[in-house]
C-alpha cells in the first residue's frame, strides 16, 4: 500500500493502478489520481440522464440527437440528455422553455415501469458490492465498501471502477461514481465529473475545496435558510468555517453545529441500508386548464392505477392517500386522508382520493393533480379481510387477476370505463390539435414520480 503522501492512480478503463496520464495497459486517458484513493470507502453513485440514457439504449438512433424526457405543452423536462443540456435545458424547466432552447429536440413521454426496471436491476448490483446501500432516489444511492476488500480482493476505488465498467457493458447506461470519506462529501464528488465521472475528495483537503461553496451546498439548506444565513453574514461556507461554533449553536441550536461541523468537511451519519421510502406518487399536468369533475375523476383514476402498479412491485401498501392539485395560478392545494388499514389496491386509492377531490370541485379550473400514498408498511400488510366491507376481498380479487392479465397480454387488453373515456376523450382532442413545436404527442401529461 503506497504512503499516506503518496500519489495514487487507478485506470478507470481496464482497472490498472499505478498508472501515469495514459495507461500503459490499454492507452485510456481516464485516470482517476488521489493521495486519498486507495483509503477512502464512502461512494455516491448516480446515473447519468437516467431517462434520458435509458431511451438513447433502447433507441442507438437517439444516440447524439437532443433528447428530453417530458411531454405536453404545459408540461416540465423531467430529463434532460447531455446534448440537450448543452442548448440550456435543465431538469424542472417549463417544456415551451426546453424547446425554445433547443427546438430540434425529440420529446419522449415518461415510461416510468421501463426505468424503475432498470433502476432495480442496478441497485441489485450495488447490493452485489456491499449490504450497505442507502437509496436516494430511482437512480442514486450511497454505498459504504468498509470491509470489502477481502471480499472482493480489491480497494474500494477499484471495485466502484469496475462497477462502472460493468453497469456500461451489461445495462446500456452510463453512471458517475464520488469516492469520499462521508456522505456529503461523496454527493458533492459524484456531479464534478459527469457523464461517466468518478472524481474523489479527501478528508485533508474538504475544508480548502468546500470554502468557497456557496452555504446552499449544505444538504437542508434551502432558499429561505440561506437568506436567513446571509442575513447574517454566511453567503459561503468559508463564512461559516470562521464563525464561533458556539455562536452558532446559540443562534442556530444543534443544527447550527450541524452547519459547522458540515463546513469543514465533517459528515457523522452513517449509510442507512433500512432508510425507507416515504412515499408512492404519481402526478400530470394538463394541456388546458380543467373544472369539470368527471375529467379531473377520469385523470386521477390512471395516476391511482399507475401508483397501485408501482406499490404492488415495490411490495408496499400505505397508509395515508395524499390528494395534489395545482391551479392555473399555480397556487398548490394537498388534501391527506388515513385508510382504516394499509391498502395497495388502485380502487381503493381512486375512491379515498375521489372522496378528497369531490371537496375541491368547486369550479376551480387546476393546471395539475396528483395521489399518493405514504406511511408505507409491507405488502403482507395490505387490504385484510374487512367485516365491514365483505367486498373487498372479491374487489382485490379482481383487481389483481386483471394484473395478471395485463401482465401477459398487455396494459390496454383491460380497460376500466374511467380509463377507457379518459383515453377516448384524448384522442379526440389530439385529431383536433395535431402535433405542435417538435412534440411527438402534444396532448400527453407528464407522469413524474416523485
Amino acid at each position: 500500500m503506497p504512503s499516506p503522501t503518496e500519489m495514487q492512480s487507478l485506470c478507470r478503463n481496464c482497472g490498472a493502478t499505478g498508472v501515469a496520464t495514459r495507461c500503459a495497459s490499454c492507452g485510456s486517458a481516464r485516470i482517476v489520481r488521489h493521495v486519498e484513493l486507495f483509503s477512502l470507502e464512502i461512494a455516491h453513485i448516480d446515473c447519468d440522464a437516467f431517462y434520458a440514457a435509458v431511451e438513447k439504449r433502447d433507441d442507438p438512433s437517439l444516440r447524439d440527437k437532443p433528447v428530453i424526457i417530458g411531454g405536453g405543452r404545459r408540461g416540465v423536462v423531467s430529463t434532460a440528455c447531455y446534448v440537450a443540456r448543452m442548448s440550456g435545458v435543465r431538469s424542472a424547466m417549463p417544456m415551451f422553455k426546453a424547446l425554445a432552447a433547443c427546438p430540434d429536440a425529440i420529446i419522449i413521454k415518461p415510461d416510468m415501469d421501463k426505468y424503475a426496471a432498470v433502476g432495480r436491476e442496478v441497485r441489485k448490483r450495488m447490493f452485489d458490492l456491499t449490504p450497505l446501500v442507502e437509496p436516494i432516489s430511482i437512480d442514486e444511492a450511497f454505498l459504504d465498501l468498509t470491509g470489502t476488500q477481502k471480499v472482493h480482493h480489491a480497494t474500494p476505488a477499484e471495485t466502484l471502477a469496475r462497477f462502472a465498467r460493468e453497469i456500461e457493458r451489461d445495462v446500456g447506461i452510463s453512471v458517475s461514481v464520488g469516492l469520499a470519506p462521508n456522505k456529503f462529501l461523496a454527493k458533492i464528488a459524484s456531479d464534478l465529473d459527469k457523464p461517466r465521472g468518478f472524481a474523489v475528495i479527501g478528508a485533508a483537503e474538504s475544508a480548502e475545496f468546500l470554502k468557497l461553496r456557496p452555504v446552499t451546498t449544505i444538504p437542508g439548506i434551502g432558499p429561505a435558510m440561506a437568506k436567513k444565513l446571509s442575513s447574517e453574514g454566511y453567503r459561503m461556507i468559508g463564512d461559516i468555517q470562521r464563525a464561533d461554533a458556539t455562536a452558532l449553536a446559540k443562534r442556530h441550536g444543534e443544527y447550527g453545529l450541524r452547519l459547522y461541523e458540515m463546513a469543514h468537511g465533517r459528515d457523522r451519519r452513517r449509510v442507512d441500508p433500512t432508510s425507507e421510502r416515504k412515499s408512492v406518487s404519481a402526478e400530470t399536468t394538463f394541456n388546458e386548464d380543467i373544472s369539470d369533475p368527471r375529467e379531473l375523476e377520469t385523470r386521477l383514476w390512471r395516476l391511482c392505477e399507475k401508483v397501485s402498479g408501482r406499490m404492488k412491485a415495490a411490495e408496499l401498501s400505505g397508509v395515508t392517500v395524499t390528494l395534489k392539485l395545482k391551479t392555473r395560478d399555480f397556487a398548490t392545494r394537498t388534501r391527506a386522508a388515513r385508510l382504516a388499514d394499509p391498502t395497495q389496491l388502485a380502487g381503493r386509492i381512486y375512491e379515498a382520493g375521489k372522496r378528497l377531490l369531490a371537496q375541491e370541485t368547486d369550479g376551480t379550473r387546476y393546471r395539475l393533480i396528483g395521489i399518493g400514498l405514504s406511511d408505507l408498511r409491507d405488502a403482507v400488510e395490505a387490504d385484510p379481510t374487512d367485516l365491514a366491507d365483505p367486498d373487498l376481498s372479491r374487489k382485490a380479487g379482481a383487481e389483481r387477476a386483471v394484473d395478471a392479465v395485463r401482465a401477459r397480454f398487455g396494459r390496454d387488453i383491460v380497460q376500466r370505463g374511467l380509463s377507457f373515456a379518459g383515453r377516448e376523450k384524448a384522442e379526440k382532442a389530439k385529431s383536433k390539435t395535431g402535433d405542435a413545436g417538435g412534440v411527438s404527442d402534444p396532448n400527453s401529461d407528464l407522469d413524474r414520480e416523485r
